[in-house]
């Protein structure tokens, strides 16, 4: 595997994000890399449905934004990780490459949620695959109980994690 020096975990509160978080960590504190954190509020409900984003103050959605960042950030410092957190609002596949790129990052985090198939990092409808906006590996989390392995794209390496504590 090649040396992974800079990492971009991306957080988004779910279930699949913690394992990202999780797996992360473990792999930033194995290699000693330097951790950024990327938390991004998709705002596509929001473009779509005028009358939802006006309902909601933005007040609240940037304070729920900021709040989710520090959970991930706490989480990392829990760890004795020092990170650096980035916000972002907007689309995910949009925002992922941005920072992966600007911040020139090794190796991205996600998490998978199973049943979205991979399209969700791979394709879709927009224009560009999460693959090819990147010039850096991307680590797919299954999590723990997915009992799949977690594939590292770009080296064409897989592993089976084990069950984490």
């Amino acid at each position: 595997m090649s040396s992974f020096k800079r990492i971009l975990l991306c957080y988004d509160g779910t279930r699949e994000g913690q394992h990202a978080l999780k797996d992360g960590a473990a792999l930033a504190q194995d290699l000693n890399a330097e951790v950024h954190l990327l938390s991004v509020l998709n705002n596509t409900a929001w473009m779509q449905g005028a009358d939802i984003t006006s309902a909601v103050p933005v007040d609240f959605i940037n304070e729920s934004a900021k709040a989710l960042l520090n959970e991930g950030l706490q989480k990392l410092a829990a760890r004795g990780i020092r990170a650096t957190g980035h916000l972002a609002i907007g689309e995910p596949l949009d925002e992922i490459p941005f920072f992966a790129n600007d911040l020139k990052v090794d190796l991205v985090v996600v998490g998978h949620r199973r049943s979205h198939g991979l399209a969700r990092w791979w394709g879709g409808r927009h224009d560009g695959l999460l693959l090819d906006r990147v010039t850096c590996s991307v680590l797919v989390t299954m999590g723990a109980a997915a009992g799949a392995p977690a594939a590292v794209a770009g080296t064409g390496e897989t592993e089976r994690s084990a069950e984490h504590s």
